[in-house]
């Protein structure tokens, strides 16, 4: 069987491109701030990230918004092996962990 979809390498992100994901409805439940962050995270490269860490940041969004079970994205991006830098990027913008 062959892949439907082809994974795209060095994609170009538009600053208009980057700043859409502050308008994705969340899933019932979760905090907006929390969800825009996430997609965001799983979506972006570290410096296409940063980008969007200065747009959140200047609509006054809560970087330490929390899922329904506590975690912030800093925790939940600690946790992943290749999440240093944008655990990284997340603390030198204002975000803390919740313990």
């Amino acid at each position: 069987m062959r892949k439907d979809k082809e994974k795209v390498l060095d994609e170009v992100w538009t600053e208009d491109r980057v700043r859409s994901f502050l308008h994705y409805s969340p899933i019932a439940g979760t905090d907006a701030d929390f969800h825009v962050l996430l997609k965001a995270y799983q979506s972006m490269r570290p410096s296409d990230f940063e980008i969007f860490l200065r747009f959140f940041l200047a609509e006054d969004r809560n970087i330490n918004a929390a899922n329904p079970d506590g975690q912030t994205v800093l925790e939940i991006v600690g946790e992943h092996r290749h999440g240093q830098e944008f655990a990284q990027l997340l603390t030198d913008h204002g975000a803390q962990s919740a313990a």
